[in-house]
């Protein structure tokens, strides 16, 4: 016997399409963004991209819409999405207000983590209602960045007028509004890029070291480590510190630098520099012994090769393999 669900009320199919939307740059975040505007009710109606990867992308992601050029998408859209790289956005801006291509009353709404609405302020000129809406996540380009959206922080700026929009279609995509003050938009950036994109480098420069010790599955050897880490971190902040760093083993770490020198000197110079923030962290939050962390800090700064060298006795006499963590 078949049984039929009950339709949801508020199914988008049900809904007349509010907005007409337009991406200009089909990169990995513009399609996935329209994709879930889609899913709320909304209508992409035009796409931009010029590399074989973002026209891939936008027939995936926004099939049977059609790829045309910035200023055609403009013309097409009442809210136009523009997920260019940051350093490309005041270009594109400009250039968009210059040749007329703006239109009174269009929502402009840029993704870049780095910038406000100021840089918008040509097309504001022109009549556009700004918005800047930053996913706080990492994209792949595929599908699978539609379901990560929810839940997902978005960082937040707009004109006091516009911030109901800019929460509703922040919603809309199933992510959360988080207001950041114009001038505070450089230091979000910062803060996001310092956390994800170097903890991708981290990781991998882990995975790669762990199959030069000969361990055949690094990913599922990281992975419940990686994650009770993280979860951790946010938890707990620097209470969560362990490993030798935090505990002062001053011969461990220098042991690790030798090693680091024979088998990926390219990884020397970020250890070290972790390894220092990691101190200081500790010290000034009480977990390091301010008679520990001396030697620690003299291993450090000559780089492993001072009195506590690759091989060396820890200050604590011991392997340096504390029940926490080795």
């Amino acid at each position: 016997m078949n049984a039929t669900a009950p339709k949801d009320p508020l199914d988008a199919r049900d809904r007349p399409a509010r907005l007409t939307v337009g991406v200009v740059g089909a990169g990995r975040v513009g399609p996935a963004l329209a994709a879930s505007l889609a899913l709320a009710g909304h209508r992409p109606v035009a796409v931009s991209g010029v590399s074989d990867a973002s026209v891939r992308r936008a027939a995936a992601l926004l099939p049977d819409v059609p790829l045309v050029t910035p200023a055609d998408v403009l013309a097409r859209a009442e809210l136009v999405l523009l997920t260019v790289p940051d350093d490309a956005l005041p270009g594109l801006v400009e250039g968009l207000a210059e040749t007329g291509a703006v239109r009174p009353g269009q929502l402009l709404v840029h993704t870049s983590g780095r910038y406000g609405t100021k840089v918008l302020d040509p097309a504001r000129r022109a009549g556009a209602l700004p918005l800047a809406l930053h996913p706080a996540m990492t994209f792949t380009g595929t599908s699978v960045d539609v379901q990560r959206l929810a839940g997902c922080s978005f960082g937040v700026t707009a004109p006091d007028e516009l911030r109901l929009a800019a929460e509703a279609l922040v919603i809309e995509m199933g992510g959360e509004p988080e207001w950041v003050a114009e001038e505070s938009r450089p230091l979000y950036h910062a803060a996001l890029a310092l956390g994800a994109n170097h903890l991708i480098t981290l990781v991998a420069q882990s995975m790669e070291l762990l199959r030069t010790a000969g361990v055949t599955a690094p990913d599922r050897m990281l992975g419940p480590l990686l994650g009770a880490a993280l979860d951790n971190a946010l938890r707990s902040g620097d209470a969560a510190l362990t490993g030798p760093v935090a505990r002062g083993d001053a011969g461990t770490v220098a042991a690790h630098i030798g090693e680091l020198r024979a088998h990926a000197p390219q990884a020397v110079a970020g250890y070290v520099a972790m390894a220092r923030a990691t101190a200081d962290r500790a010290l000034a939050h009480g977990l390091l012994k301010p008679e520990l962390a001396e030697d620690l800090l003299d291993v450090l700064a000559d780089g492993g090769s001072g009195p506590s060298g690759p091989g060396g006795p820890t200050p604590s006499g011991d392997t340096g393999s504390g029940p926490e963590e080795s």
